[in-house]
């Protein structure tokens, strides 16, 4: 039986208000292409929600052609639900924001957003007036022909274009601007640099670069010689203080958590550092990055107590922060604050342009990560290491830059093993009994003055080239006692243009100097502060040719 005049259709049939469908399946198409850039962000960093783009992308696309090729009823009810799903999950991310995308809050402006948004209503509005004008039997006013529609798709495209570059743009500046100065220092400065590194959202250019870490317990070794390699002869009786077990002391090894590398996500197989990388002892591995890539850690924890990997410096949202206190996130933000023994996080950190250079430093610099579960004792249980992060367009493909032929990382620092989680059993398995609670010299000889975890000249000798460029990157980390000046015998650096032989350390500070030895010999190389010198603070660099 056929329709009654005037009575609107029914059931699932084709819709007659047919000229719709052209800007209906273009504003499909356009929201599908705004979300392509920062899909394999997404993916990165938060893979529920980069799923959920991909599943957004594929919708679009599959309403585009079943709005030009088969027009039914629940196509357009589809494209509604669709629009406003997508509309309301965007307010939802600015507003109070989505679990591992937290950096999204306020950020309504976002050229890819506005796009994407702008498209969405498009479609759902579209959708609304044909279900409505079809519900009521009114004929919707025929004005939009497919060659408008074509134009309003390529309109939209070109928008999206456009969107992404300016994103792209607000955080990726190293292209603009030329300048003649030294190899490796920026070419901008003042106005043209803040202007190129604030306020945008940072969009990837580069590449992901994945590290897997864990948190290992180990029997380390302060003095692994049993001598005094500064002076070549047996400790005496300052270093004894600090090196000798027996009755009440523990000695030179102690039991701590220590980051180490690993070569893929069954951590089956330790990364082997080889021979010239011995010298980092305890540090973790060396994290590396260039301007506008992404950085992954994948951790885990084999420790007897909860940490984390906190970065300094680079980009992270809450979920990747590594960090526990009172700031307002919950649920799976909170994921990072600390891994329990046995459990596992990835962490994703991006790398800005204000996480690079500035414009007075050379082609790198220097950032930390450490243990942020509980701070103090687990940076004094060993949980520290180095992150560099190159120029844009200035590093190798490991991420080292390609202006420097040799790296060299130091910390100094005062580890205090009394504030370790470890005490009581290194006491119990090391000490030879129980220490006096009134021997105040059983505190001072777990005060470890140490080099990468070394002490007295027990650090494998750096060897470097006579006449080629070493970037040292030095640090510290520690309590007030911690005031570092490293000094260098024999050759001098540059530290922001200034030529020196000595640099200065506060706490979790960090200085890259430049040097070009050109003095061969082995050299001290140690912390110029006079209770440190006793205890054991130096080290030895030698230069070859």
């Amino acid at each position: 039986m056929g329709t009654s005049e005037g009575r609107p259709p029914t059931g699932r049939g084709p819709v007659q208000h047919s000229d719709y469908r052209y800007p209906a399946a273009a504003a499909a198409l356009v929201a599908a292409a705004a979300h392509v850039p920062i899909t394999g962000e997404h993916l990165t960093e938060a893979p529920y929600l980069g799923t959920g783009f991909v599943a957004l992308e594929a919708a679009c696309v599959v309403l585009a052609v079943l709005l030009v090729v088969r027009e039914r009823r629940w196509v357009w009810r589809s494209a509604v639900l669709v629009g406003a799903a997508a509309v309301g999950a965007y307010a939802v991310s600015r507003s109070v924001g989505l679990p591992q995308a937290g950096d999204d809050v306020g950020d309504w402006a976002n050229p890819l957003g506005v796009v994407a948004v702008a498209s969405e209503l498009a479609l759902a509005g579209v959708a609304t007036a044909v279900l409505l004008a079809r519900g009521t039997g009114r004929s919707a006013p025929r004005q939009w022909p497919a060659p408008v529609a074509a134009l309003s798709l390529l309109l939209g495209v070109s928008a999206t274009a456009m969107a992404a570059g300016a994103a792209q743009g607000q955080m990726s500046p190293g292209s603009a601007g030329a300048g003649t100065g030294m190899a490796g220092m920026s070419s901008r400065s003042g106005g043209a640099y803040w202007s190129g590194v604030g306020g945008g959202r940072f969009v990837s250019d580069g590449v992901t670069r994945t590290y897997y870490i864990s948190a290992d317990e180990v029997a380390w070794n302060y003095a692994p010689s049993g001598h005094n390699q500064i002076t070549g002869r047996a400790f005496d009786d300052v270093a004894d203080v600090f090196v000798k077990s027996g009755p009440g002391r523990i000695g030179s090894t102690y039991r701590k958590c220590l980051y180490r590398g690993y070569t893929d996500q069954t951590f089956a197989h330790r990364a082997t550092r080889p021979a010239s990388e011995r010298y980092l002892g305890i540090l973790g591995p060396v994290i590396r990055a260039e301007v506008g890539d992404t950085i992954k850690v994948v951790f885990r924890n084999t420790c007897s107590f909860p940490t984390t990997v906190h970065p300094h410096g680079v980009l992270y949202a809450k979920s990747s922060e590594g960090a526990p206190y009172a700031d307002g996130t919950r649920s799976g933000d909170k994921a990072d604050d600390g891994v329990p023994t046995g459990g596992r996080h990835t962490y994703v950190w991006r790398v800005p342009d204000r996480a690079g250079p500035g414009p007075g430093d050379g082609s790198s610099v220097m950032w930390m990560y450490h243990s942020h579960a509980d701070e103090v004792a687990d940076t004094n249980a060993g949980l520290v290491g180095p992150m560099v992060v190159t120029r844009r367009g200035m590093a190798r493909a490991d991420g080292s830059p390609v202006d420097v032929d040799r790296e060299v990382f130091d910390m100094f620092s005062v580890m205090n093993e009394n504030q370790s989680p470890y005490l009581a059993s290194n006491t119990e398995k090391y000490a030879e009994g129980e220490p006096d609670p009134e021997d105040e010299g059983f505190e001072e000889s777990n005060l470890m003055h140490s080099v990468n975890g070394f002490v007295y000249g027990n650090q494998p000798v750096v060897t470097l080239r006579r006449g080629s460029h070493v970037r040292w990157y030095v640090m510290s980390m520690g309590t007030e006692v911690d005031l570092h000046t490293p000094h260098w015998h024999g050759n001098d650096v540059t530290v922001n243009g200034m030529r020196m032989d000595v640099v200065s350390l506060l706490p979790a500070g960090m200085v890259t100097a430049d040097m070009v030895p050109d003095d061969p010999g082995t050299w001290l190389f140690h912390c110029h502060v006079n209770d440190h010198i006793a205890a054991g603070m130096l080290t030895r660099y030698r230069v070859a040719g």
